[in-house]
């Protein structure tokens, strides 16, 4: 006999309000141990009409340990393989927002740590189910009554919860002033035990266009075109491709991975910085997303490891700064990493298939090549082509000159040529290499899989595109200078092979901002903008790829983001 999945309560999650929609949106501010998350996600995948994501956004001001977080199931046995995939990923929660991708991506759990008055100023969507946890009314109240208002559309359901009944007396004359409807009254009893108020949002005046305007509106999922496979096109098209939309990607290449993603190994580590930066502070978040997803769908050992990261002060910092070890750092394969996000349902690859032109006609997108020839059509169109991107948009400025305007707003992208130098290891080489991979002045990979035996790698190089290129021998010198300050002593062992100019090499070019953060978002200041950018990800698509098509995707689903509002404001592709 089948089973009947059970309905969630109100503040557990939508019970069939979500049903048939493309995404459900839930604010908690009281993440706690997770327990609430937990019966929330449960109840969504036992319901066969759930909406298609389940995004939930929960507070803490204070985080859990991984083993805490894994006894928030407690012993409930449809629970605990929930908890345990989370406790999983619980490492190195700093104060922000920390996005989690579970259930294949359909479960988004983002984590905001800090203070919640704060964090909800950072939000940038509209939530269909609110959890507030008040306990004691203080002067903040009315002010985090206010941040929620601001989270809600009309109908928006709240669920006020641990609450005194003093402080439900207080709520209830506040939840007006603020646009809810409370339904069914609550009763307040003195002495009585923490109870639950609940109401919607119908505020009886006309909602600010200023208010509505930053929040944008959820494209309606369809097909779209993404030009360009290697890291930032094919994060683009699997993080859309969950989200339903058909996607077909394009690239001059015949294969996915030819240009600067075709690196052989890559790291995946955070930017650190003694101000904590914009970049430091974004890359901590992408490197997370990218662990996920190294996780999931490539082979531990053979495509990636987590083998940790030394990061090494050299060269001036070496009287100023301490070496880092960074215990969640990874080594991966991008191209491995690329065609397994190429090969998710919804998603088509086109090799061979250089997008040269691009027409705006009847509301979609005529994609061409250098002849003129058709190559596709689309209704929304992202160009993911690296520095290709500002070839197309210069083309396109030309044939629509009022575009000019909003083109000039991107930051300057130029190329940066970059020389990897490798070798494989022999029984005599093996010893005097580090046990994991170290970072800093370029960087040293050793102990990598590849065809053939073991192979170790350093690098890379960097170089203005647009100044003569520099032979290739020179650039080994170059990486061997670096190393010398990373390793001295590996330097002096592998000096000979260095000067000998017998080393392997792989070299491409990598398109980087003037301000080194991606571009991201809308190429026009519309409404709906059809036409946008995810690029400029420099030697950083590692750590960036995944957190820029979450951030870009959420745009288009009108989701929770995957970063404060200012961070990503920071991303933004017209941030001139």
């Amino acid at each position: 006999m089948a089973v009947k999945p059970t309905q969630p309560a109100l503040d557990e999650g939508a019970g069939n309000a979500w049903q048939g929609l493309a995404c459900w949106r839930m604010l908690d501010t009281q993440f706690g141990l997770g327990e609430r998350f937990f019966k929330t996600w449960q109840a969504w995948r036992t319901d066969p009409q759930r909406s298609r994501q389940l995004h939930y956004v929960a507070f803490t001001q204070f985080t859990p340990t991984g083993p805490d977080v894994s006894g928030g199931a407690g012993t409930d046995p449809a629970l605990i393989p929930l908890a345990q995939a989370l406790a999983s990923q619980w490492l190195g929660l700093q104060p922000g927002f920390h996005r989690f991708l579970l259930d294949q991506g359909q479960v988004v759990l983002t984590l905001c740590v800090g203070d919640t008055l704060n964090l909800l100023r950072e939000q940038q969507f509209e939530a269909d189910a609110l959890s507030w946890h008040v306990h004691e009314a203080d002067a903040d109240t009315l002010w985090t009554l206010k941040a929620l208002a601001r989270r809600c559309r009309r109908g928006t359901r709240l669920v006020v919860r641990d609450a005194t009944a003093r402080a439900l007396q207080d709520v209830e004359r506040l939840l007006p002033q603020c646009g809810f409807e409370i339904h069914p009254p609550a009763a307040s009893v003195p002495g009585a035990p923490p109870a639950t108020l609940e109401a919607s949002f119908n505020p009886r005046w006309t909602l600010k266009n200023t208010r509505q305007n930053t929040i944008e509106a959820a494209l309606p999922v369809g097909s779209c075109a993404v030009i360009g496979a290697g890291l930032a096109g094919a994060s683009v098209a699997a993080a859309l491709a969950r989200r339903g939309w058909q996607v077909t990607v394009l690239d001059q290449g015949n294969t996915p991975a030819t240009g600067a993603s075709g690196l052989p190994v890559g790291l995946v580590v955070p930017h650190v910085s003694a101000d904590d930066c914009a970049l430091s502070q974004l890359s901590r978040n992408g490197v997370r997303l990218m662990l996920q997803q190294a996780r999931n769908l490539l082979v531990a050992g053979l495509d990636w490891a987590p083998s940790g990261v030394l990061e090494r002060a050299t060269g001036d910092q070496r009287s100023t700064a301490q070496d880092t070890w960074h215990p969640g750092g990874a080594w991966l394969k991008p191209a491995q990493l690329v065609r397994s996000w190429l090969s998710q349902p919804g998603i088509r690859f086109m090799g061979n298939a250089e997008v040269r032109q691009l027409r705006q006609r009847d509301g979609a997108w005529d994609l061409l090549d250098a002849q003129g020839r058709f190559l596709g059509r689309a209704e929304r169109v992202v160009l993911a082509n690296a520095c290709g991107a500002a070839t197309l948009m210069q083309r396109l400025a030309l044939d629509e000159p009022q575009r000019a305007q909003d083109f000039a707003r991107l930051p300057a992208m130029h190329g940066m040529r970059g020389l990897l130098s490798w070798a494989l290891h022999d029984d005599t080489d093996t010893p005097v290499f580090p046990p994991h991979p170290v970072n800093g002045s370029g960087s040293m990979v050793p102990r990598i899989p590849i065809d053939g035996g073991s192979a170790w790698f350093m690098g890379s190089s960097y170089q203005p595109a647009d100044q003569p290129e520099r032979a290739d021998q020179d650039n080994h010198l170059g990486n061997w200078q670096h190393l010398q300050q990373l390793l001295p002593d590996l330097a002096d062992a592998l000096q000979p092979k260095f000067a000998s100019g017998a080393l392997n090499s792989w070299k491409n070019t990598r398109c980087v901002a003037t301000d080194r953060l991606p571009v991201v978002g809308p190429l026009e200041a519309s409404d709906a903008p059809s036409l946008w950018i995810c690029a400029g990800l420099g030697s950083r698509g590692l750590s960036f790829s995944v957190l820029c098509a979450e951030l870009l995707a959420a745009r288009w689903g009108a989701e929770p983001w995957p970063v404060e509002a200012r961070l990503a404001k920071a991303l933004n592709a017209l941030r001139g």
